[in-house]
């Protein structure tokens, strides 16, 4: 006996992927028309992929990272980023930071950046556009669980530079002073 799907739903996954009825791209030339609020933010739109450097608690290590900005045509950019650690030989170590959020852009240069981390911290940022490729983020509000460490703000720099996606990400415990905790150069692919 079969489980009835909800309407709209197919009754199997395609290619080990969920159908949902509802389309979300990361091309522009795909899927739905996107959002004219969305401009200030478009160079970001697609899946990026490279490594990096992080500093924190556990010590310095490289980083391998999987990202993605999609939109399904309302006025923001789903945002999604995997990172896992890169051993002394190159390899994979195991997984690292993970995080998700969104970027709502607010008029020609303004730009809200909210994000979840399942360590235990919730960000949301305000910032603007700093060129049509750049964007420079400020912690406003920051939630964090018990677990987490201490952290009083954050600051976020993005920048697209000869077609790669660089960033930082900056934060401060309870002594206020803003440190390097993650940085990284991707690549789109697609």
């Amino acid at each position: 006996m079969s489980t009835p799907t909800p309407e709209g739903l197919p009754a199997q996954p395609t290619a080990g992927r969920t159908e949902l009825p509802v389309e979300e791209t990361t091309d522009v030339r795909s899927g739905p028309e996107v959002a004219h609020e969305l401009l200030s933010v478009l160079p970001l739109l697609g899946e990026w992929h490279g490594e990096g450097q992080a500093a924190g608690a556990q010590g310095d290590h490289r980083f391998g990272q999987w990202v993605r900005f999609a939109h399904d045509g309302r006025d923001f950019l789903a945002y999604e980023s995997r990172t896992w650690r890169i051993g002394p030989d190159g390899k994979p170590a195991g997984p690292d930071v993970r995080e998700s959020g969104f970027w709502r852009p607010r008029g020609e240069e303004e730009v809200e950046l909210l994000t979840a981390s399942p360590d235990g911290l919730v960000e949301i940022y305000v910032g603007r556009a700093r060129t049509t490729t750049s964007w420079e983020l400020a912690s406003d509000v920051l939630a964090r669980t018990p677990d987490h460490p201490d952290t009083t703000k954050a600051a976020r720099l993005y920048g697209i530079v000869d077609g790669a996606l660089m960033y930082a990400v900056d934060r401060a415990g309870a002594d206020g002073q803003l440190r390097p905790v993650m940085s990284a150069r991707l690549e789109r692919i697609r």
